[in-house]
């Protein structure tokens, strides 16, 4: 199994400098992952630093909340595009969710899933589920199931937990062939990545994938 070939090499910690961002595409580069993934304010310096090499820019939009406004999440895609970036990992509101407003959290989803889509993004869903119940979990994986994401992601690594096995094995069940499980939040050794590629996970998202 190839771990650095589906991994997203992360730094989103608010006080990451550029100096942190170039040593982090320096990395990438090196070990071959799968993409960075950035604040959208580096996407600029991470695309200069990796273009031509194949490795993918991510940035993650709404984040790490998730709580504010559609539009906006929208205007973050399109930056995100108009700096070079490839991917966007965007968190859904998470409040509505517990608020059972399931129609404004699919208005929302939907529709940065149309902007990321119409800029030629893959895009990634963020449900926050170390916040959810199983109930929730599975409205929030029929949602992005039907809006057309491309990943659906366990976690910002913000909010307490993260990645489990069950959680992993569930959204796959949910969200069916057409759309990708990324695994993320936790996962700190090769034993953990290996038994969430095995419950499902197509993508990995961690700091510690160096170690």
């Amino acid at each position: 199994m190839n771990i650095a070939g589906i991994t997203d090499h992360t730094l989103l910690k608010p006080q990451a400098s550029e100096k942190d961002i170039v040593a982090l595409c320096h990395e990438a580069q090196q070990h071959k992952f799968a993409a960075v993934c950035v604040n959208p304010c580096y996407v600029q310096t991470a695309s200069k630093l990796l273009h031509g090499t194949g490795i993918c820019i991510a940035a993650v939009v709404g984040f790490p909340l998730g709580a504010t406004y559609t539009e906006v999440k929208v205007q973050e895609v399109f930056m995100v595009k108009a700096h070079g970036g490839k991917e966007v990992d965007m968190v859904i509101n998470v409040g509505w969710a517990k608020s059972g407003n399931w129609e404004a959290v699919e208005r929302d989803i939907t529709r940065v899933v149309e902007a990321a889509h119409e800029c030629g993004l893959v895009i990634k869903v963020i449900i926050e589920t170390s916040l959810l119940t199983e109930d929730e979990k599975k409205s929030a994986a029929e949602i992005v199931k039907r809006s057309g994401a491309d990943f659906i992601k366990t976690s910002t690594g913000f909010a307490g937990g993260g990645a489990t096995i069950e959680d992993v094995r569930n959204l796959k069940k949910w969200v069916g062939e057409n759309v990708k499980v990324k695994a993320s939040g936790g996962i700190r050794t090769k034993e953990f990545a290996l038994e969430l590629v095995e419950a499902g996970a197509d993508r990995l998202g961690t700091s510690a994938v160096l170690a």
